[in-house]
This record gives C-alpha cells, sequence and structure tokens, in this order.
C-alpha cells in the first residue's frame, strides 16, 4: 500500500454544532438534524446557502432532501449515505471528503439525528415491520437465524465477545470498570452529557445489576435522544472560519476478512470474534495518515460496550493482543495517562448518537475547548463501531 495519501490534511472540519443529549427530546429527528445542523453553520460562520453536500447515515430517517429544504439549501450537488449504523461516523466523514477532493461539493454537512430513547433504539434490530414476512436476510439483518435462538439485542452479541475475551486473555471485571468508570469521570465534568449529575463509585459498578452475562448496567452505553452535525470543507477554506478549521489528516474504512452479513449477530460466526474489523482498518489508517498509535495524544473510541473500547484498545495498536485489561487498569486511559479516552464521557456517560458525538468531541479536543481537555494534545484519534465494517479517522490541530 502507498504510504501517503493524497487527502492528507487537505480537508478540515470548519464547524461542529449538536442538540442537548436527553432521554425524551419532545422533537421530532427531523427538528433534531435542523438544530444540530444550524448550530454547525453558526459555529462557521458559513450560511446554509453555501452548502452543496449533505452525508446522512443509513440508520436515520431524515432524508437529505428533506433536510436540504428545512435549512434552505438552494443546490445540493452530492448527497450520500453510510452505514451500518455507527461503523459509520468516520466514515461519514470519509465520504464528505472524498465529495470535496472529487469536486462534487465544497461544503459537506454531515448529521446524525435520533431519537434512541423515546423513539426506540434502532441498533442491531431489524428494520423491517414486526408483522412482516420473515424473508432470509430480512431488512439486512438475518435476524431470523438469531431470534428464535434468544439472541436478540446487540448486548448479548458483545457478552460473548467480552466472556470470550475473558477466558482467552484473563480479562476481568474489574478492567472493565477501569473503563466505564473512566468516561464517567469525564462526563461529570461536560455539562451537556446526561451523567453529568450522576458521578459514579467502583462499588456503583461493581454493584450493578447483570444485563447480559457478564456485562453489567454500567457496561452498557445509554440510549439518547439527540443530533449532531459538522461542517466539512477544504482546509484552505476552513481557515477562514470562524474558529480555524481541525484537519482531517487520515480517513479508512475496512471490513477484514469474512465480514459476514447482516449488522451485528453474524459476526460471531467469524473465526475470531475477540478482533474486530478496527485491526483491518488501523492498519490503512496508520499508513494513510504517516502516524503511529505512539503520535496520538487523545483517542475517542467507539464504547457501546466497554469491551468494544477494550478489544480496540488492542486492535489499533495501543498495547498487545490480549492486553487491553491491562491497559485500562494501568490508568493510561486517564487524564493523567499515556493515552486519555474519551474526554466527552463517550457513549458510556456523555450520550450515544452512533459515533458522531466522539467526532465532535474530537473536534472540541484539537480546537482546545473540552472539558476535559488534554494539554498540549495535537493529534486525536476517533474510531467506529464494529463489528460489521468499521471506520476510523485522524484530527489534527492545524498549527
Amino acid at each position: 500500500m502507498n504510504d501517503y495519501a493524497p487527502h492528507r490534511d487537505r480537508c478540515a472540519v470548519a464547524g461542529i454544532g449538536e442538540t442537548a443529549y436527553t432521554k425524551a427530546s419532545g422533537t421530532s429527528d427531523l427538528g433534531l438534524a435542523v438544530t444540530a445542523c444550524e448550530a454547525a453553520l453558526a459555529d462557521a460562520g458559513i450560511p446554509a446557502s453555501e452548502v452543496d453536500g449533505i452525508v446522512r447515515n443509513d440508520f436515520d430517517t431524515v432524508t437529505h432532501n428533506e433536510l436540504a429544504d428545512a435549512l434552505g439549501i438552494p443546490n445540493l450537488t452530492y448527497w450520500g449515505l453510510n452505514g451500518a449504523g455507527g461503523s459509520a461516523a468516520p466514515a461519514q466523514i470519509a465520504q464528505a471528503v472524498a465529495a470535496i477532493e472529487s469536486g462534487q461539493a465544497s461544503t459537506v454537512l454531515v448529521f446524525r439525528a435520533l431519537n434512541g430513547r423515546s423513539g426506540g433504539d434502532r441498533y442491531g434490530q431489524s428494520r423491517r415491520p414486526v408483522d412482516g414476512p420473515a424473508e432470509v436476510g430480512g431488512g439486512s439483518t438475518y435476524d431470523e437465524y438469531f431470534l428464535p435462538y434468544g439472541l436478540a439485542a446487540a448486548g448479548q452479541a458483545y457478552a460473548m465477545v467480552a466472556r470470550r475475551h475473558m477466558i482467552e486473555y484473563g480479562t476481568t471485571f474489574e478492567q472493565l470498570g477501569h473503563i466505564a468508570l473512566t468516561c464517567r469521570e469525564r462526563a461529570n465534568a461536560n455539562p451537556r452529557a446526561q451523567m453529568h449529575h450522576k458521578p459514579m463509585t467502583r462499588t456503583d459498578y461493581d454493584a450493578a445489576r447483570t444485563i447480559s452475562d457478564p456485562l453489567r448496567l454500567f457496561d452498557y452505553c445509554l440510549e439518547t435522544d439527540g443530533a449532531c452535525a459538522l461542517v466539512v470543507t477544504s482546509a484552505e477554506r476552513a481557515r477562514d472560519a470562524r474558529h480555524g478549521g481541525v484537519l482531517i489528516r487520515a480517513v479508512a474504512m475496512g471490513s477484514g476478512p469474512s465480514p459476514r452479513g447482516g449488522v451485528v449477530f453474524p459476526a460471531l460466526f467469524r473465526e475470531s470474534y475477540t478482533t474486530f474489523p478496527s485491526a483491518a482498518v488501523a492498519e490503512t489508517l496508520w499508513t494513510r495518515a504517516g502516524l503511529g498509535p505512539r503520535d496520538v495524544d487523545v483517542a475517542q473510541f467507539y464504547d457501546c460496550f466497554t469491551i468494544t473500547a477494550l478489544v480496540q484498545f488492542e486492535d489499533y495498536g495501543f498495547c498487545a493482543k490480549g492486553e487491553g485489561g491491562p491497559f485500562a487498569a494501568s490508568g493510561a486511559i486517564g487524564s493523567g495517562g499515556s493515552l486519555p479516552i474519551n474526554t466527552g464521557g463517550g457513549h458510556l456517560s456523555e450520550g450515544y448518537i452512533h459515533g458522531l458525538n466522539h467526532v465532535v468531541e474530537g473536534v472540541r479536543q484539537m480546537r482546545g475547548e473540552s472539558t476535559s481537555q488534554v494539554s498540549g494534545g495535537e493529534v486525536c484519534l476517533v474510531t467506529g463501531g464494529s463489528p460489521p465494517a468499521s471506520s476510523a479517522l485522524i484530527l489534527r490541530r492545524d498549527s
């Protein structure tokens, strides 16, 4: 693979926006999307009339034409769709970069909007009507092969990943707890976080009820109503934005071998499910960026469950295979550690906008605006979810 990516540092995030993260927004998905996008455009100081591209997620209900109409965008020359769900947040940014670099658009809105708590969590669930006919690969999930046997929720699949990791590598509840406690501490410093006013102790974590053995309540991400949006444009143009731009150093997507179909459950039939497609993404990303794990100052790891983040510590090369647990327990992921993570609180404690709030927090870090700011941080890794295919990106401060 070529050790240089032509898109390196050529595009940037010029603006970020979000709604409140709540349990009941009282607002439609479209209303949430408009609020976040208007905030991102105001943050960038760019009018909606200059937007010519939109990238959305396949789990969202708001369409590009619906959003363009609501925002008063005069003419879209590019619109894109990415998925599945949380695996796609960095890939949505990659799609915006591709549109700009290919000349199909100049200013692209990337957004996610969902009433994930009050409207029902779509992640890992069949997208066909519950009373509709069952067909092979129904709704592209293959749920019909798993639901009759009791495998009905994403947490059950990740519980199997956690148990397998424990069996193979000796990973412990205590080590998973370090991830949950670290994210909660970051959320307690973040007024935007759902868990801002809810401290958590080790005793609280240990005493929490089991949801799907071995995962307990605080090993699970939140369910959230909310939206996030980012304005992506050329690095040159972003420098004239209200806050300047945060450079997109590199983007990458990857499936790895035998990706399987569906959204979550079929991945359990891979030869090993304690390594995610993140490992393939990491190889591509480091090559394209011309950087490696030692160059990363802060990271926003996709954390739909504590085990998801732990496996990614290994997949992205921050520790050896099987050492994710000791790495988490060493203090490395805390505010004073070698790799501070999820500085907004993560999906475990800030909110679950399926990965896009991690990109927003990464931009804040590079602008020096995080509520848990890493001093001198110049490089931020942001990862997407697994286990379908996955994606990641590297943000860099524009010095």
